[in-house]
């Protein structure tokens, strides 16, 4: 019965995790691109972030394909799903790697910022691939100091969320996290 429960609210954090990220692409979407067309400061990424520093990529993985999913339809622009599952999907790549195989040696703000940079350089490459131009390789360097400044955000707010969250709903996820 522990089980059950224990992965009752597994399942319901996840989907806590889900909606409010989803809510926070809807906000966010609401206001215009930042310096470069379409860029945003993706403070979605801060519950698929949670995901995986509470659970493990997999968990995190499934957040962000369902925000992803969602929030292209919502948005009608089921094409933009190309670029931000691409960029989320390699992001959360770098996070997991980076979590599992040097934190704590390095801190969630670099894991974030790290992850944040290789979003955005991954929906470039996209981009030129789709497009057939290489001119946005231009962008690089402001994709890459976007990506430097949105991950301090992400990465911050996620600290935030850990430091001033009750330690009670997090300590049951982080114990089999550590001791499977």
């Amino acid at each position: 019965m522990k089980n059950g429960k224990t992965a009752a609210k597994k399942i319901a954090t996840l989907a806590i995790f889900t909606a409010l990220s989803l809510i926070t692409f809807i906000i966010e979407n609401q206001f215009p691109s930042m310096l470069i067309p379409g860029a945003r400061m993706g403070l979605a990424n801060i519950f698929s972030f949670a995901a995986l520093i509470m659970y493990s990529p997999a968990e995190a993985f499934a957040v962000l394909v369902i925000r992803t999913s969602l929030g292209a339809v919502y948005a009608g622009n089921v094409s933009a799903l190309l670029y931000s599952f691409t960029g989320g999907a390699v992001s959360m790549t770098v996070s997991s790697l980076l979590m599992y195989l040097l934190y704590p040696r390095i801190s969630v703000m670099a894991v974030s910022i790290c992850a944040a940079v290789s979003h955005n350089i991954t929906q470039n490459i996209v981009f030129v691939l789709l497009s057939g131009t290489a001119l946005t390789f231009g962008y690089m360097p402001y994709l890459v100091l976007l990506g430097i400044v949105s991950g301090s955000i992400v990465g911050g707010v996620t600290m935030l969320i850990f430091k001033k969250v009750p330690k009670s709903v997090f300590e049951k996820a982080l114990a089999k996290k550590n001791n499977p």
